[in-house]
Protein backbone atom coordinates (compact mmCIF):
# COMPACT_ATOMS: atom_id res chain seq x y z
CA UNK A 1 0.00 0.00 0.00
CA UNK A 2 1.84 3.14 -1.10
CA UNK A 3 -0.21 6.05 0.46
CA UNK A 4 -1.91 5.71 4.31
CA UNK A 5 -4.05 6.88 5.96
CA UNK A 6 -5.93 6.65 9.55
CA UNK A 7 -8.76 4.32 8.09
CA UNK A 8 -6.36 2.07 6.11
CA UNK A 9 -4.08 1.50 9.18
CA UNK A 10 -7.41 1.31 11.70
CA UNK A 11 -8.68 -1.27 9.04
CA UNK A 12 -5.08 -3.48 9.57
CA UNK A 13 -4.93 -3.12 12.73
CA UNK A 14 -8.57 -4.20 13.09
CA UNK A 15 -8.11 -6.96 10.74
CA UNK A 16 -5.17 -8.48 12.83
CA UNK A 17 -7.23 -8.04 16.04
CA UNK A 18 -10.52 -9.92 15.30
CA UNK A 19 -8.83 -12.97 13.04
CA UNK A 20 -6.60 -13.98 16.27
CA UNK A 21 -2.84 -12.11 14.71
CA UNK A 22 -2.57 -10.08 18.04
CA UNK A 23 1.11 -10.23 18.19
CA UNK A 24 0.99 -8.56 14.19
CA UNK A 25 -1.81 -6.18 15.36
CA UNK A 26 0.40 -4.69 18.44
CA UNK A 27 3.51 -4.87 16.01
CA UNK A 28 1.09 -2.97 13.33
CA UNK A 29 -0.06 -0.62 16.18
CA UNK A 30 3.90 0.46 17.09
CA UNK A 31 4.45 1.13 13.73
CA UNK A 32 1.55 3.57 13.35
CA UNK A 33 2.80 5.31 16.41
CA UNK A 34 6.39 5.99 14.72
CA UNK A 35 5.21 6.76 11.30
CA UNK A 36 4.90 10.49 10.99
CA UNK A 37 1.69 12.16 10.72
CA UNK A 38 -0.83 9.16 11.94
CA UNK A 39 -1.85 9.41 15.10
CA UNK A 40 -3.90 6.43 16.44
CA UNK A 41 -7.82 7.05 17.32
CA UNK A 42 -10.23 5.86 19.58
CA UNK A 43 -11.03 2.57 17.20
CA UNK A 44 -7.35 1.91 16.66
CA UNK A 45 -7.49 2.01 20.79
CA UNK A 46 -10.20 -0.63 20.98
CA UNK A 47 -8.68 -3.15 18.44
CA UNK A 48 -5.05 -3.22 20.22
CA UNK A 49 -6.59 -3.38 23.41
CA UNK A 50 -9.06 -6.54 22.70
CA UNK A 51 -5.05 -8.25 21.18
CA UNK A 52 -3.97 -7.33 24.50
CA UNK A 53 -6.56 -8.65 26.74
CA UNK A 54 -6.29 -11.78 24.37
CA UNK A 55 -2.58 -12.29 24.60
CA UNK A 56 -2.68 -11.20 28.54
CA UNK A 57 0.04 -8.56 27.61
CA UNK A 58 -0.52 -6.06 30.39
CA UNK A 59 2.07 -4.05 29.78
CA UNK A 60 1.48 -2.67 26.33
CA UNK A 61 -2.20 -2.60 27.42
CA UNK A 62 -1.41 0.11 30.16
CA UNK A 63 0.71 1.88 27.44
CA UNK A 64 -2.50 1.85 25.79
CA UNK A 65 -4.40 3.47 28.07
CA UNK A 66 -1.74 6.24 29.46
CA UNK A 67 -1.07 7.42 25.15
CA UNK A 68 -5.23 7.32 24.86
CA UNK A 69 -5.26 9.70 27.77
CA UNK A 70 -1.93 11.41 26.86
CA UNK A 71 -3.35 12.01 23.64
CA UNK A 72 -6.80 13.00 25.25
CA UNK A 73 -8.67 10.51 23.13
CA UNK A 74 -12.10 10.57 23.96
CA UNK A 75 -12.86 7.65 25.88
CA UNK A 76 -16.35 6.72 25.01
CA UNK A 77 -18.19 3.63 26.75
CA UNK A 78 -16.80 1.19 23.82
CA UNK A 79 -13.57 2.72 24.54
CA UNK A 80 -14.05 2.36 27.95
CA UNK A 81 -15.17 -0.84 27.59
CA UNK A 82 -12.10 -2.21 25.87
CA UNK A 83 -10.10 -1.07 29.12
CA UNK A 84 -12.34 -2.85 31.23
CA UNK A 85 -11.95 -6.30 29.19
CA UNK A 86 -8.57 -5.61 28.54
CA UNK A 87 -7.41 -5.43 32.03
CA UNK A 88 -10.05 -8.12 33.32
CA UNK A 89 -8.37 -10.74 31.03
CA UNK A 90 -4.58 -9.65 32.16
CA UNK A 91 -5.84 -10.29 36.14
CA UNK A 92 -6.09 -6.66 36.94
CA UNK A 93 -9.08 -7.12 38.44
CA UNK A 94 -8.96 -4.57 41.27
CA UNK A 95 -8.53 -2.03 38.20
CA UNK A 96 -10.91 -3.47 36.05
CA UNK A 97 -13.76 -3.09 39.20
CA UNK A 98 -12.71 0.43 39.53
CA UNK A 99 -13.23 1.35 36.05
CA UNK A 100 -16.10 -0.37 35.74
CA UNK A 101 -17.85 1.26 39.10
CA UNK A 102 -16.84 4.58 37.63
CA UNK A 103 -19.05 3.99 34.61
CA UNK A 104 -22.45 5.94 34.89
CA UNK A 105 -23.29 4.30 31.53
CA UNK A 106 -22.59 1.13 31.21
CA UNK A 107 -24.09 -1.05 28.83
CA UNK A 108 -24.20 -5.13 27.99
CA UNK A 109 -20.64 -5.14 26.59
CA UNK A 110 -19.44 -3.69 30.15
CA UNK A 111 -21.02 -6.43 32.37
CA UNK A 112 -19.91 -9.29 29.70
CA UNK A 113 -16.83 -7.74 30.02
CA UNK A 114 -16.06 -7.45 33.82
CA UNK A 115 -18.08 -10.96 34.49
CA UNK A 116 -16.10 -12.83 31.53
CA UNK A 117 -12.89 -11.41 33.63
CA UNK A 118 -13.85 -12.52 36.98
CA UNK A 119 -15.04 -16.26 34.95
CA UNK A 120 -12.02 -16.67 33.61
CA UNK A 121 -9.70 -16.44 36.38
CA UNK A 122 -12.29 -18.77 38.96
CA UNK A 123 -14.13 -16.06 40.50
CA UNK A 124 -17.23 -17.33 40.06
CA UNK A 125 -18.76 -16.36 42.68
CA UNK A 126 -17.38 -12.58 42.39
CA UNK A 127 -18.95 -12.79 38.74
CA UNK A 128 -22.36 -13.44 39.88
CA UNK A 129 -22.51 -10.95 42.50
CA UNK A 130 -21.94 -8.42 39.62
CA UNK A 131 -24.63 -10.16 37.22
CA UNK A 132 -27.03 -9.91 40.38
CA UNK A 133 -26.10 -6.39 40.61
CA UNK A 134 -27.41 -5.28 37.26
CA UNK A 135 -31.42 -4.97 37.01
CA UNK A 136 -30.96 -4.86 33.04
CA UNK A 137 -30.11 -8.45 32.76
CA UNK A 138 -28.90 -8.20 28.60
CA UNK A 139 -28.69 -11.79 27.08
CA UNK A 140 -25.14 -11.31 26.91
CA UNK A 141 -24.71 -10.95 30.19
CA UNK A 142 -26.68 -14.26 31.01
CA UNK A 143 -24.63 -15.76 28.43
CA UNK A 144 -21.28 -14.52 29.89
CA UNK A 145 -21.78 -15.79 33.52
CA UNK A 146 -23.43 -19.23 32.05
CA UNK A 147 -20.55 -19.75 29.35
CA UNK A 148 -18.14 -18.65 32.80
CA UNK A 149 -20.13 -21.52 34.73
CA UNK A 150 -19.40 -23.78 32.37
CA UNK A 151 -15.58 -23.17 32.07
CA UNK A 152 -15.66 -23.41 35.71
CA UNK A 153 -17.54 -27.11 35.55
CA UNK A 154 -20.57 -25.76 37.82
CA UNK A 155 -22.48 -27.65 35.66
CA UNK A 156 -25.27 -27.71 37.95
CA UNK A 157 -25.40 -23.87 38.45
CA UNK A 158 -25.38 -23.97 34.48
CA UNK A 159 -28.49 -25.43 34.45
CA UNK A 160 -29.88 -23.60 37.18
CA UNK A 161 -28.87 -20.21 35.76
CA UNK A 162 -30.63 -21.40 32.52
CA UNK A 163 -34.18 -22.59 33.82
CA UNK A 164 -34.14 -19.06 35.57
CA UNK A 165 -33.24 -17.50 32.20
CA UNK A 166 -36.06 -18.80 30.78
CA UNK A 167 -38.30 -17.75 33.59
CA UNK A 168 -37.46 -13.98 32.84
CA UNK A 169 -38.73 -14.43 29.37
CA UNK A 170 -35.79 -14.60 27.73
CA UNK A 171 -35.05 -16.62 24.91
CA UNK A 172 -31.46 -18.55 24.47
CA UNK A 173 -29.73 -18.12 21.80
CA UNK A 174 -26.98 -20.16 20.42
CA UNK A 175 -24.23 -18.87 22.70
CA UNK A 176 -26.51 -20.13 25.32
CA UNK A 177 -26.99 -23.62 24.16
CA UNK A 178 -23.28 -24.08 23.62
CA UNK A 179 -22.81 -23.23 26.87
CA UNK A 180 -25.50 -25.59 28.38
CA UNK A 181 -24.92 -28.63 26.45
CA UNK A 182 -21.50 -29.54 28.26
CA UNK A 183 -23.47 -29.51 31.52
CA UNK A 184 -25.81 -31.79 30.38
CA UNK A 185 -23.56 -33.96 28.82
CA UNK A 186 -21.99 -34.13 32.32
CA UNK A 187 -24.93 -35.45 33.64
CA UNK A 188 -25.42 -38.04 30.70
CA UNK A 189 -28.80 -36.32 30.49
CA UNK A 190 -30.05 -37.64 27.09
CA UNK A 191 -33.59 -36.37 27.20
CA UNK A 192 -32.63 -32.55 27.89
CA UNK A 193 -29.83 -32.85 25.01
CA UNK A 194 -32.75 -34.42 22.71
CA UNK A 195 -34.90 -30.90 24.00
CA UNK A 196 -32.01 -28.71 23.72
CA UNK A 197 -31.49 -29.91 20.26
CA UNK A 198 -35.69 -29.54 19.37
CA UNK A 199 -35.17 -25.72 20.16
CA UNK A 200 -32.29 -25.59 18.46
CA UNK A 201 -33.85 -26.70 15.11
CA UNK A 202 -37.12 -24.96 15.50
CA UNK A 203 -35.03 -21.64 15.88
CA UNK A 204 -32.47 -22.72 12.95
CA UNK A 205 -29.48 -22.78 15.62
CA UNK A 206 -29.13 -26.07 14.21
CA UNK A 207 -26.26 -25.17 11.88
CA UNK A 208 -24.28 -22.85 14.36
CA UNK A 209 -20.88 -25.18 14.53
CA UNK A 210 -20.86 -24.60 18.24
CA UNK A 211 -24.15 -26.12 18.83
CA UNK A 212 -23.63 -28.58 16.80
CA UNK A 213 -21.07 -29.49 17.90
CA UNK A 214 -22.02 -29.97 21.51
CA UNK A 215 -25.03 -31.64 20.79
CA UNK A 216 -22.96 -34.61 19.05
CA UNK A 217 -20.82 -34.48 22.24
CA UNK A 218 -23.42 -35.12 24.36
CA UNK A 219 -25.11 -37.61 22.37
CA UNK A 220 -22.10 -38.55 21.81
CA UNK A 221 -21.04 -39.34 25.58
CA UNK A 222 -24.99 -40.34 25.84
CA UNK A 223 -24.43 -43.87 23.84
CA UNK A 224 -26.86 -41.92 21.01
CA UNK A 225 -23.91 -42.16 18.05
CA UNK A 226 -26.83 -42.90 15.50
CA UNK A 227 -28.44 -39.42 16.62
CA UNK A 228 -24.69 -37.92 16.64
CA UNK A 229 -24.08 -38.90 12.84
CA UNK A 230 -27.31 -36.85 11.99
CA UNK A 231 -26.83 -33.90 13.45
CA UNK A 232 -23.31 -34.06 11.47
CA UNK A 233 -24.50 -35.43 8.08
CA UNK A 234 -27.00 -32.60 8.12
CA UNK A 235 -24.47 -30.07 9.35
CA UNK A 236 -23.28 -27.96 5.77
CA UNK A 237 -20.48 -26.51 7.17
CA UNK A 238 -17.75 -29.69 8.09
CA UNK A 239 -14.97 -27.65 9.83
CA UNK A 240 -12.23 -29.83 12.07
CA UNK A 241 -13.99 -29.00 15.59
CA UNK A 242 -16.94 -30.85 13.69
CA UNK A 243 -15.85 -33.30 12.34
CA UNK A 244 -13.14 -34.10 15.45
CA UNK A 245 -16.52 -34.19 17.40
CA UNK A 246 -17.80 -37.03 15.29
CA UNK A 247 -14.65 -38.63 15.53
CA UNK A 248 -15.01 -38.54 19.22
CA UNK A 249 -18.33 -39.86 19.10
CA UNK A 250 -17.60 -42.71 17.88
CA UNK A 251 -14.24 -43.15 19.56
CA UNK A 252 -15.81 -42.83 23.11
CA UNK A 253 -18.09 -45.63 22.36
CA UNK A 254 -15.62 -48.10 21.44
CA UNK A 255 -16.11 -48.28 17.75
CA UNK A 256 -12.58 -47.99 16.41
CA UNK A 257 -13.64 -49.16 13.22
CA UNK A 258 -16.18 -46.35 12.23
CA UNK A 259 -13.45 -43.82 13.91
CA UNK A 260 -10.97 -44.44 11.86
CA UNK A 261 -13.31 -44.40 8.57
CA UNK A 262 -14.10 -41.15 9.51
CA UNK A 263 -10.97 -40.02 10.16
CA UNK A 264 -9.75 -41.12 6.64
CA UNK A 265 -12.75 -39.56 5.33
CA UNK A 266 -11.75 -36.62 7.07
CA UNK A 267 -8.09 -36.30 5.86
CA UNK A 268 -9.12 -37.00 2.33
CA UNK A 269 -11.71 -33.75 2.64
CA UNK A 270 -8.37 -32.06 2.94
CA UNK A 271 -8.75 -31.22 6.79
CA UNK A 272 -5.85 -31.47 8.81
CA UNK A 273 -6.38 -33.12 12.16
CA UNK A 274 -5.10 -31.47 15.27
CA UNK A 275 -4.03 -32.96 18.54
CA UNK A 276 -7.41 -33.39 19.65
CA UNK A 277 -8.63 -35.22 16.98
CA UNK A 278 -5.12 -37.88 17.20
CA UNK A 279 -6.72 -38.21 20.93
CA UNK A 280 -9.68 -39.56 19.56
CA UNK A 281 -8.39 -41.99 16.84
CA UNK A 282 -5.76 -43.12 19.33
CA UNK A 283 -8.10 -43.60 21.90
CA UNK A 284 -10.30 -46.06 19.85
CA UNK A 285 -7.32 -48.16 18.64
CA UNK A 286 -6.49 -48.41 22.58
CA UNK A 287 -9.32 -49.40 23.59
CA UNK A 288 -9.51 -52.28 20.83
CA UNK A 289 -5.97 -53.08 21.52
CA UNK A 290 -5.07 -51.74 17.92
CA UNK A 291 -0.97 -51.58 18.10
CA UNK A 292 0.09 -51.33 14.50
CA UNK A 293 -2.97 -49.12 13.78
CA UNK A 294 -2.01 -46.99 16.92
CA UNK A 295 1.91 -46.86 15.98
CA UNK A 296 1.42 -45.72 12.39
CA UNK A 297 -1.34 -42.98 13.64
CA UNK A 298 0.86 -41.93 16.26
CA UNK A 299 4.03 -41.66 14.19
CA UNK A 300 2.19 -40.14 11.54
CA UNK A 301 1.50 -37.21 13.86
CA UNK A 302 5.08 -35.45 13.66
CA UNK A 303 6.23 -36.71 10.26
CA UNK A 304 3.00 -35.98 8.17
CA UNK A 305 1.61 -33.38 9.95
CA UNK A 306 4.06 -31.60 11.93
CA UNK A 307 2.05 -32.15 15.53
CA UNK A 308 4.49 -33.41 18.51
CA UNK A 309 2.69 -35.02 20.27
CA UNK A 310 1.05 -34.56 24.15
CA UNK A 311 1.08 -36.82 27.60
CA UNK A 312 -2.97 -38.15 26.17
CA UNK A 313 -1.26 -39.47 23.04
CA UNK A 314 1.78 -41.31 24.59
CA UNK A 315 -0.85 -42.26 27.11
CA UNK A 316 -3.56 -43.95 24.31
CA UNK A 317 -0.31 -45.80 22.76
CA UNK A 318 0.78 -47.09 26.33
CA UNK A 319 -2.74 -48.43 26.83
CA UNK A 320 -3.00 -50.25 23.29
CA UNK A 321 0.42 -52.02 24.51
CA UNK A 322 -0.71 -53.35 27.49
CA UNK A 323 -4.33 -54.08 26.40
CA UNK A 324 -2.65 -56.45 23.22
CA UNK A 325 0.01 -58.02 26.26
CA UNK A 326 2.86 -56.58 25.01
CA UNK A 327 3.74 -54.96 28.64
CA UNK A 328 7.57 -55.62 28.26
CA UNK A 329 7.10 -53.04 24.58
CA UNK A 330 5.03 -50.18 27.06
CA UNK A 331 7.81 -50.77 29.27
CA UNK A 332 10.38 -49.22 26.98
CA UNK A 333 7.65 -47.38 25.92
CA UNK A 334 7.12 -45.37 28.68
CA UNK A 335 10.49 -45.36 30.16
CA UNK A 336 12.14 -43.85 26.97
CA UNK A 337 9.39 -41.08 26.55
CA UNK A 338 10.99 -37.56 25.66
CA UNK A 339 8.56 -35.58 28.00
CA UNK A 340 8.13 -36.75 31.69
CA UNK A 341 5.53 -39.33 31.88
CA UNK A 342 2.66 -38.54 33.96
CA UNK A 343 0.85 -40.64 36.54
CA UNK A 344 -1.67 -41.10 34.65
CA UNK A 345 0.40 -42.87 31.89
CA UNK A 346 2.06 -45.02 35.34
CA UNK A 347 -1.68 -45.62 35.92
CA UNK A 348 -2.07 -47.25 32.48
CA UNK A 349 1.13 -50.01 32.95
CA UNK A 350 0.25 -50.48 37.17
CA UNK A 351 -3.51 -51.48 35.49
CA UNK A 352 -1.67 -53.80 32.35
CA UNK A 353 0.84 -55.18 34.76
CA UNK A 354 -1.94 -56.27 37.76
CA UNK A 355 -4.68 -57.49 34.71
CA UNK A 356 -0.96 -60.18 33.81
CA UNK A 357 -0.40 -60.86 37.42
CA UNK A 358 3.48 -59.38 36.51
CA UNK A 359 4.46 -58.49 40.01
CA UNK A 360 8.16 -56.99 38.76
CA UNK A 361 6.46 -54.80 36.79
CA UNK A 362 4.04 -53.18 39.31
CA UNK A 363 7.21 -52.53 41.29
CA UNK A 364 8.78 -51.29 38.80
CA UNK A 365 6.05 -48.73 37.95
CA UNK A 366 4.97 -48.12 42.04
CA UNK A 367 8.56 -47.45 42.73
CA UNK A 368 7.70 -44.20 40.27
CA UNK A 369 3.69 -43.69 41.89
CA UNK A 370 4.43 -43.79 45.16
CA UNK A 371 6.87 -40.68 44.37
CA UNK A 372 4.83 -39.26 42.23
CA UNK A 373 0.97 -39.72 44.06
CA UNK A 374 2.51 -40.50 47.41
CA UNK A 375 -1.05 -40.54 49.03
CA UNK A 376 -3.16 -42.45 46.29
CA UNK A 377 -4.06 -45.42 48.75
CA UNK A 378 -5.26 -47.18 45.50
CA UNK A 379 -1.84 -47.55 44.06
CA UNK A 380 -0.93 -49.65 46.85
CA UNK A 381 -3.30 -51.46 47.22
CA UNK A 382 -2.90 -52.74 43.74
CA UNK A 383 0.74 -53.71 44.63
CA UNK A 384 0.16 -55.28 48.02
CA UNK A 385 -2.72 -57.19 46.29
CA UNK A 386 -0.25 -58.29 43.56
CA UNK A 387 2.08 -59.54 46.38
CA UNK A 388 -0.20 -61.58 48.29
CA UNK A 389 -1.58 -62.94 45.07
CA UNK A 390 2.16 -64.14 44.22
CA UNK A 391 2.33 -65.61 48.06
CA UNK A 392 5.10 -62.57 49.24
CA UNK A 393 3.58 -62.04 52.30
CA UNK A 394 6.01 -60.09 53.14
CA UNK A 395 6.59 -57.84 51.27
CA UNK A 396 2.53 -57.10 51.00
CA UNK A 397 3.01 -56.17 54.59
CA UNK A 398 5.43 -53.78 53.99
CA UNK A 399 3.49 -52.05 51.32
CA UNK A 400 0.22 -52.07 54.02
CA UNK A 401 2.93 -50.67 57.06
CA UNK A 402 4.06 -47.73 54.58
CA UNK A 403 0.22 -47.14 53.99
CA UNK A 404 -0.06 -47.08 58.02
CA UNK A 405 3.23 -44.75 58.44
CA UNK A 406 2.04 -41.84 56.10
CA UNK A 407 -1.59 -42.53 57.61
CA UNK A 408 -3.61 -43.66 54.21
CA UNK A 409 -6.55 -45.54 54.70
CA UNK A 410 -8.35 -47.80 52.64
CA UNK A 411 -11.17 -46.17 50.86
CA UNK A 412 -13.88 -47.77 51.27
CA UNK A 413 -16.44 -48.80 47.93
CA UNK A 414 -18.75 -46.35 47.31
CA UNK A 415 -21.34 -45.14 43.98
CA UNK A 416 -21.44 -41.84 42.95
CA UNK A 417 -24.77 -39.87 43.05
CA UNK A 418 -27.26 -40.23 40.15
CA UNK A 419 -27.48 -37.30 38.61
CA UNK A 420 -30.11 -38.18 36.20
CA UNK A 421 -32.86 -36.42 37.76
CA UNK A 422 -31.46 -33.55 36.33
CA UNK A 423 -34.04 -32.38 33.75
CA UNK A 424 -35.01 -29.77 31.76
Amino acid sequence: MTQRDVVSWNSMIAGYSQAGFYEQCKGLYRDMLESSGFMPNAVTIVSVLQACGQSADLVLGMEVHRFAIDNRIELDTEVRNAFIGMYAKCGSLEYARELFEDMSDRDNVTYGSIISGYMLHGLVNEAVDIFRSTKSHWISAWNAVISGLAQNNRHEQVIELFREMLASGLSPNPVTLSSLLPALSHYSNLKAGKEVHGHAVRNLYDQNVYVATAIIDIYGKSGFVTGAQVVFEQSKERSLILWTSIISAYSSNGDASSTLVLFHKMLNKGIQPDGVTFTAVLSACAHCGMVDKSWEIFNAMSTNYGIQPFVEHYSCVATALCRAGRLSEAKEFVSNMPITPSAKIWGVLLHGASEAGDVELAKFVCDRLFVIEPENTGNYMIMANLYAQAGRWKEADEVRDRMNDIGLKKISGRSWIDDSRVTM
